[in-house]
């Protein structure tokens, strides 16, 4: 894979992880909470639909700049995509997560991880650059945050890319 295609995919597995997700038909907005597994599979289902929504825009991107090996995108290019596709995808996700009511007892984590987040959403806001950087995973700590609350299908584009 050149060194180009390697960044595309770091930058949609920033994305995906960070996000937690995309969007989902499925939003609980009452004060009851979920268990465990229902906000893990909302969630999940979540991650999956924002990953799909990441990967076209990206796709979308490509075919119309009609990119390959041999004519790349420019950093700025690149960037301005990272922009348009990934900002407003993992603001969306992060929304959708928020209006799921997390498992008793386990809300605290949940908030952190969507605070985290935010946080990394708005660095990446300020400074686009961020966003495509591949010496800097500006999402890497919310990454791990996400998986170990067991929202697994967040860090899936993760694992891929070190293939």
């Amino acid at each position: 894979m050149n060194r180009f295609l390697a960044l595309l995919v770091a930058v949609a597995a920033v994305a995906l992880v960070v996000a937690g997700c995309g969007s989902s038909d499925d939003s609980t907005t009452d004060s009851t909470s979920l268990t465990k597994a229902e906000f893990l599979k909302q969630g999940n289902a979540i991650c999956a639909a924002g990953n799909k929504e990441i990967n076209t825009g990206f796709e979308e991107f490509f075919e119309e700049g009609e990119f390959s090996n041999k004519k790349q995108p420019t950093q700025a290019q690149f960037q301005e995509a990272a922009e348009e596709v990934v900002l407003p995808s993992v603001q969306k996700q992060i929304d959708e997560l928020n209006e799921l009511s997390p498992p008793e007892g386990e809300e605290e984590q949940f908030e952190t991880l969507f605070e985290n987040a935010e946080a990394q959403l708005e660095k990446g806001e300020e400074d686009p650059s961020l966003l495509t950087d591949e010496n800097n995973d500006l999402f890497a700590s919310v990454n791990k945050e996400a998986s170990a609350l067991g929202l697994t299908a967040c860090a899936e584009e993760e694992e891929e890319e070190e293939s």
